[in-house]
């Protein structure tokens, strides 16, 4: 095995693939193994590695560390140090000029001090994707929950011409437009399926596609409380309701079934009740599929996030020009999802958070024992790296690993 020093450009790429730290290896493209081992953090302030990761490089730069431990132990593996001289038990140097062995320096005898370093039980980042299933699970169980829930408020909805539309500051200023809630539902799509095509060519698909399930399932399941316990009237007496069935269980079976089949939408003509106001779902996908989207991609893809972005604003925007929600709706819908996603990624990429704690009131969340389960073995940040979607190994499978030294 080569040591670390005398790598050259393109083991060090490898190195970097290996170690999950894909994003470096454009921005490293020209430095060797001495030139990686001389990295500071002072390195990581300025372009282009302060461009690629938000930690400002403490995840490779810790793993620079080991590397170097495991470099210097690869040096010295023998106990001898003979680039210094030992001074004799005179003071002086050895009288044929040779240089004493390290360990009899001034007469005594040392043992050679070995550095264990520990060893990691597992990979970092694990793919369970057993917990990936249960995470599907549950967001089918609650999206499904949310459709029934619909039906029901829906029966409990006060008639526009007994009850009419609260009062909304945004409609005193915008007249309604009608296509307006087309443009929306076809800005969800599209953020939704750029969000399917980043996310299956992601590495550790595993782990952030159980993360998007339990959040996505918990903002619904959020939603079938708020609807409940709070029914708005219609918020434009354009809105056509579907006839109340006045417990008719089996035509509501029927109609949730069609809800379903058409993903809740009304560009399908599958959404045709009214009741589901307080939040808005259409502003948590909107929303949801765009934080994601930022978050798991690169850094230097600024003009690929103010793309989605706006593809998102201008979807949110819809919702309130086509009078189809009232603006508390929206903003209460923007405030939890943005704060449980944040909450979340802020758990998972501190391990303290994840033990409870009397000091960790976030373990006080209902949700923190399945958060737990979901990621007890996720150690560290996950990276944004990416491959194939058709390869289970990343792009530098067909080269040699560089694994730890181990002590003689």
């Amino acid at each position: 095995m080569k040591r670390v020093a005398e790598w050259s450009k393109e083991e060090v790429a490898i190195w970097l693939s290996d170690e999950g730290m894909q994003e470096y290896v454009e921005a490293l493209r020209q430095v060797d193994g001495r030139a990686l081992l001389q990295l500071s953090r002072a390195d990581f302030q300025n372009p282009p590695l302060s461009c690629v990761m938000p930690d400002g490089g403490k995840q490779l730069l810790e793993r620079i560390k080991t590397l170097g431990i495991e470099h210097h132990m690869d040096v010295h593996k023998n106990g001898h140090s003979n680039s210094h001289a030992v001074l004799a038990l005179d003071g002086g140097a050895s009288s044929r000029g040779e240089a004493k062995r390290n360990g009899f320096g001034n007469g005594y005898h040392k043992e050679l001090v070995r550095i264990l370093i520990p060893e990691l039980s597992g990979p970092l980042f694990p793919t369970e994707w057993g917990k990936t299933g249960v995470a599907l699970l549950y967001a089918i169980s609650c999206f499904i929950f949310t459709t029934i829930m619909i039906s029901i408020v829906h029966e409990r909805v006060p008639p526009k011409e007994v009850t009419p539309p609260l009062p909304d500051k945004f409609f005193d200023f915008f007249n309604r437009v009608e296509w307006a809630f087309s443009i929306c539902e076809i800005n969800g799509m599209a953020l939704v399926i750029l969000w399917i095509i980043q996310w299956s060519l992601l590495k550790h698909k595993s782990i952030v596609g159980r993360r998007f399930l339990f959040i996505v399932g918990t903002l619904y399941l959020y939603r079938c409380i708020t609807m409940y316990i709070t029914t708005l009237p219609v918020p434009g007496v354009h809105f056509k309701c579907s006839p109340k069935l006045y417990g008719d269980w089996e035509s509501q079976l029927r109609r949730v079934m069609k809800m379903i089949a058409g993903g809740g939408l009304t560009i399908t003509g599958s959404h045709n009740m009214c009741g589901d106001y307080l939040y808005s779902g259409h502003t948590v996908m909107l929303t949801l599929t765009y934080l994601f989207i930022k978050e798991y991609s690169p850094r230097r893809f600024w003009w690929y996030h103010w793309g989605c972005g706006s593809v998102c604003a201008v979807g949110v925007f819809c919702i309130l020009l086509a009078h189809d929600h009232y603006t508390i709706d929206v903003i209460v819908a923007y405030f939890i999802t943005t704060r449980l996603f944040w909450w979340y990624h802020t758990m998972a990429n501190q391990p303290d958070l994840k033990s409870a704690s009397p000091s960790n009131f976030l373990s006080r969340a209902w949700w923190y024992r399945f958060f737990q389960y979901l990621e007890r073995n996720v150690q560290g940040v996950v990276p944004r790296s990416y491959q194939s979607p058709f390869l289970w190994r990343p792009w530098s499978w067909g080269h040699v690993r560089y694994s730890r030294i181990e002590a003689d």
